[in-house]
């Protein structure tokens, strides 16, 4: 039972290991060839090609006749000119351009981007054609190439969110009858969330717009391949279930339709989401994948997931957030929006111990050794669970030679002779006369797995540890170590673990023992450095209780298993056979 259950849990770190680090990653198809995908040139759904936008610059047919191209309808709300409105609170510098009254950057202050500036989550890279977040469409193409072109009048130059609520409307109107406004609207306490509503009029009837939001979240680009970095992609919570939408699959889960709790797009650390709050919502996804210039690996493409969403109504009083995966920031907006964090199956573990981890920060004020400190207590609460595994494993070494002697006599019967049923028996009678139970060795270590396995869900998304740093050499514990240095230190101290653990007499399993290290070891080399960092503290205190363990037990009492011949002469009274048993004690 001891060894099938090492086999099984070894075996299940080789299968996560090859998964992640052997199996190569799907590429992205090159633009242009999914059905789905839009290229560099051609306009998003729903919005008009640069002919029909423009009627005026097309080109006419050699053959066709020239006739008169339609003037555009003089405009009665409008700006003269396009320019930028900055909004800015304590957390987002956003920039709002009057062409579309349109979102054109948003940069969180408190996270920095590669250039060591404010994080930009809105791409730059992407096509003109693509439509800017807040974008309206509506069903007449030529009414929505005019609302994506127009030069919405602005409410105000700048908007400062100091204390409360601040708001910025833009406006529109023309001779066709064609009215538009939308609102904005921006609070301290929730400085991610933008409370948005937008109203259209056509000749005079209201008409329900389409929110373009674009391409959406990031660089779209991956940073690593092998470790959990996600690029984005599309993710809604329905019916009690978060969905996660893989980037091949984007085509067959283009169209949603349904009350949400949230729908948008994601990628690792990050989430541009509408928060309809009950209002049924059709979504829309579509794939884009914009060329890398000058990339090494031949068909190099940036990934981003372009995203719309439409209500019943006229968008009254709609919320999107846009910002940081901080699970205190997300509960502070909706409960369920903490959902979009993919804590794996040990949520319900996972969140304490982030809370844990975040308090204890809250006095170092260093992740890193945050960590280190949160490991010591968690490997403290599992002190008795883990001598009490070290004793049985103690007890089951003793009587190892006894064990292999039973085995050894039933070794040539088939698993269906019934006389193999006497080996088993005569084992439990073994394990009740030395009061060993065969299970008590790995139990209590499998009740500690769960703990394990949440703290790694915990460190590799918590964006608390994105950028942050630890020592020297370790200026990111989000990212794997640049220099290698604690993977091969847990290695070591993986190793004189395993060299301490007792461990039963079978050269098989000490040898499988032994090249546990070496699994691990390349399993974590690309996780992040703060995940290697708690594998390592863990084993430096396990090699320590493992130690005091081995001091308060003693050394193994080792037992020499007689010959059966010489079993059978003290059964049948031989008194040298009680004297050699005299001598050997």
């Amino acid at each position: 039972m001891e060894k099938r259950v090492l086999l099984a849990v070894i075996l299940s770190f080789v299968v996560l290991y090859a998964f992640q680090a052997l199996l190569p990653q799907p590429k992205p198809e090159p633009p242009g060839r999914p059905a789905n995908a839009q290229t560099p040139n051609a306009p998003p759904p729903g919005k008009p090609t640069p002919a029909a936008a423009s009627p005026s610059t097309a080109t006419p047919s050699s053959t066709a006749p020239e006739t008169a191209q339609p003037t555009a309808p003089a405009t009665l709300v409008a700006d003269t000119a396009e320019r930028e409105i900055a909004v800015e609170n304590q957390s987002v510098q956003a920039v709002f351009t009057t062409r579309g009254g349109a979102l054109t950057s948003w940069r969180l202050k408190k996270y920095q981007g590669a250039n060591r500036e404010p994080l930009e989550l809105i791409p730059h890279s992407v096509p003109a054609s693509t439509p800017r977040p807040f974008t309206l469409q509506v069903p007449d193409s030529g009414a929505s190439a005019t609302l994506a072109s127009a030069l919405f009048k602005p409410s105000a130059d700048r908007v400062q969110v100091t204390s409360g609520s601040a708001s910025l409307t833009f406006d529109y109107q023309d001779a066709s009858g064609l009215s538009a406004r939308k609102v904005f609207v921006f609070s301290d306490q929730s400085p991610y969330v933008i409370d948005f509503s937008a109203t259209v009029t056509q000749g005079g009837k209201p008409v329900v717009p389409t929110v373009l939001w674009g391409a959406g979240i990031g660089t779209g680009i991956v940073a690593s391949k092998r470790a959990y970095s996600p690029p984005p992609q599309p993710v809604f919570y329905r019916d009690g279930s978060v969905t996660r939408v893989k980037t091949n699959k984007v085509a067959e889960s283009a169209v949603q339709e349904g009350i949400f709790g949230f729908a948008g797009v994601d990628d690792h650390y990050f989430l541009a989401a509408a928060l309809p709050a009950g209002q049924p919502m059709h979504v829309e996804y579509r794939t884009l994948d914009v060329p890398i210039p000058g990339a090494a690996e031949a068909n190099a493409a940036a990934h981003f997931i372009d995203w719309s969403v439409r209500y019943n109504d006229a968008a009254p009083h709609a919320r999107f957030f846009f910002g940081p995966k901080d699970f205190d920031v997300l509960a502070a907006v909706d409960r369920d929006l903490t959902r979009s964090i993919d804590f794996g199956m040990f949520a319900w573990l996972v969140v304490p111990l982030l809370r844990a981890l975040k308090w204890v920060n809250g006095y170092v004020g260093n992740y890193g050794w945050s960590i280190i400190i949160l490991t010591i207590l968690i490997n403290i609460a599992m002190f008795p669970l883990r001598h009490k595994s070290v004793v049985s494993m103690r007890k089951m070494q003793e009587i190892q030679p006894e064990v292999k002697a039973i085995q050894d006599r039933y070794t040539n019967l088939k698993m269906t002779d019934p006389a193999k049923q006497k080996m088993n028996t005569e084992l439990m009678s073994l394990y009740r006369e030395r009061g060993v139970n065969p299970a008590s060795g790995c139990v209590p270590m499998l009740l500690t797995f769960p703990v394990l396995l949440a703290f790694y869900s915990m460190l590799s998304v918590a964006i608390e540890l994105r950028g942050a740093p630890f020592i020297a050499w370790i200026h990111d514990l989000s990212v794997q170590d640049p220099l290698y240095i604690t993977p091969v230190i847990m290695g070591i101290t993986q190793l004189v673990q395993t060299k301490m653990t007792p461990t039963t007499g079978d050269p098989m399993q000490q040898r499988m023992m032994l090249f546990m290290p070496l699994v691990m070891m390349a399993w974590l080399i690309f996780m992040p450095s703060g995940l290697v960092l708690y594998w390592t503290t863990s084993n430096l205190w396990t090699i320590g209780q493992q130690a005091l363990t081995n001091k308060l037990i003693g050394p193994p009492k080792v037992r020499i298993v007689r010959p059966p011949a010489e079993r059978r002469m003290k059964a049948a009274g031989g008194g040298r056979t009680d004297q050699a048993d005299k001598e050997r004690k």
